[in-house]
């Protein structure tokens, strides 16, 4: 098979990977294909066999590859991490010339494995799936899932389960820690390099590394806002899982919350709420932080000039932010005209959803239909904030339903219904991710056939944790 490869990180320095085949996998089996995705992408899918997808066949213009960086977990210097179980096996250009890797995540055992297995198994592997399409059908920056190949090996974790391997789909997998792996040894010509390859890939107009920041922070505002808007918590926003392409990379301990806390964390991991609901704009902040400091011997020569020019462009994260965040959630009320009062009507609802626990997507979607209020537990306070608030609908000149309904969606990839479908298909019942899958591909729609899937768990039902799968 040879598909259209570009292999624009392949033709770097050698120091920023190790050219590697995926380890072959005794029994690939094709599990799921997203034929959407590859007919974007100009794939056929009758090539798209799983040994293809598995890596035990390289197709003709690969160039296997396991990605070098470092980074900051959990606010924590570690220091090279590095690809430990994905394989970039080549850039696809599709048919309107966009570039895009193609990954292989669950290939087995690379040097930057630090003693694990390089292996995925199918749990993760479907949960990254669906709830990364589910983003990219919400309308938010993300990574992709093209398939999903079964392996025919038992991976060990707190127990033995099937493996499998993840195709991921991405603009690029450069990340903070791509940055920072080079400014930690020093690599001034490394860091260069670097610079250039990434204003070429997705920044073609910024101007050297200020631009470049600048471009990164704007990405990430509008990245994070769009996060807040859905009720999703990452989970995990080390450095090396932020991408500086402004894509949602890398699905472990990730959720969408059910009742509204701001400081909602599910992350098994996350003992101290570092990266809780409300705190992602900090977070994403003090990342943007990092690769600032990677890049500021390459802004100006001048160390004091250099940090000047890179706290501005700093300062300049939370002023996009919160014009950001303003739009998403103005939208969500049925709002499209600004007002100077909007934000404290935005928190009046917020505050008084948390106060009740009241579910996020259900609450922000009864809006629409006029049945929020039955969501809040003190009728007074709903009604004095929804006083208010229709007082503000009055000045709005559109159709405001149409506005929320298109802001807020009817069904989200929710714990519960993902645990579910990840249950059956552990039993060899693939049949409730597919239908899962197809609900969520249509997020904004009432469609009366998964009427099911959109019901609010009960407190019994609800998840609580999650976890990364490693």
């Amino acid at each position: 098979m040879a598909l259209a490869f570009d292999n624009s990180y392949a033709r770097l320095p050698e120091k920023f990977y190790t050219r590697q085949d995926p380890v072959a996998v005794p029994a690939p089996d094709l599990a799921v294909l997203n034929t959407g995705l590859a007919a974007d992408l100009g794939l056929d899918t009758t090539e798209l066999t799983a040994d293809i997808l598995a890596g035990n066949t390289v197709p003709e213009g690969a160039a296997p590859l396991a990605q070098a960086y470092s980074g900051h977990q959990f606010g924590h210097w570690s220091g090279q991490l590095g690809d430990g179980r994905a394989i970039l096996l080549g850039e696809v250009i599709t048919p309107d010339k966009q570039r895009f890797d193609m990954v292989l995540k669950g290939a087995g055992r690379t040097p930057y494995s630090r003693g694990g297995d390089g292996r995925a198994w199918l749990g993760p592997v479907l949960r990254e799936y669906l709830v990364s399409e589910a983003m990219f059908s919400l309308g938010v920056p993300t990574t992709r899932a093209l398939a999903v190949v079964t392996t025919g090996e038992e991976i060990l974790r707190e127990d033995t389960y099937p493996g499998a391997i993840l195709t991921r789909i991405a603009a690029s997998h450069i990340r903070v820690g791509t940055f920072q792996h080079f400014a930690a040894a020093n690599d001034l010509e490394a860091l260069e390099i670097l610079v250039q390859h990434v204003i070429t890939r997705h920044y073609p107009d910024a101007k050297g590394a200020l631009g470049l920041l600048e471009g990164v922070i704007k990405a990430q505002a509008n990245l994070v806002t769009k996060w807040m808007g859905f009720g999703f918590i990452h989970g995990v926003m080390n450095t090396d899982n932020m991408t500086i392409s402004g894509e949602t990379i890398d699905y472990g301990p990730c959720a969408f919350m059910d009742g509204f806390d701001p400081e909602q964390v599910f992350s098994s991991i996350d003992q101290m709420g570092r990266y809780a609901w409300d705190q992602q704009p900090d977070m994403a902040a003090w990342n943007l932080t990092q690769l600032a400091s990677c890049l500021l011997p390459l802004i100006d020569n001048e160390s004091e000039a250099a940090l000047v020019k890179a706290r501005a462009a700093l300062e300049q994260f939370s002023v996009i932010y919160e014009a950001e965040w303003l739009k998403v959630f103005r939208a969500k009320l049925g709002l499209v005209r600004a007002e100077d009062g909007d934000a404290s009507l935005i928190n009046g609802l917020l505050t008084r959803m948390a106060a009740s626990g009241a579910d996020f997507t259900a609450t922000f979607r009864a809006l629409g239909n006029g049945t929020a209020g039955t969501h809040i537990t003190n009728p007074g306070a709903w009604d004095s904030w929804a006083q208010g608030w229709h007082a503000r609908l009055g000045r709005e000149t559109g159709d405001t339903v149409a506005v929320m309904n298109a802001a807020n969606p009817a069904i989200i990839a929710r714990n519960y219904l993902v645990e579910d479908a990840i249950s059956a298909a552990l039993t060899g019942d693939m049949a409730p991710f597919f239908r899962l899958n197809t609900a969520l591909e249509k997020p904004f729609d009432d469609v009366a056939e998964f009427a099911d899937l959109r019901v609010i768990p009960e407190p019994s039902t609800k998840i609580y944790q999650t976890f990364c799968g490693t």
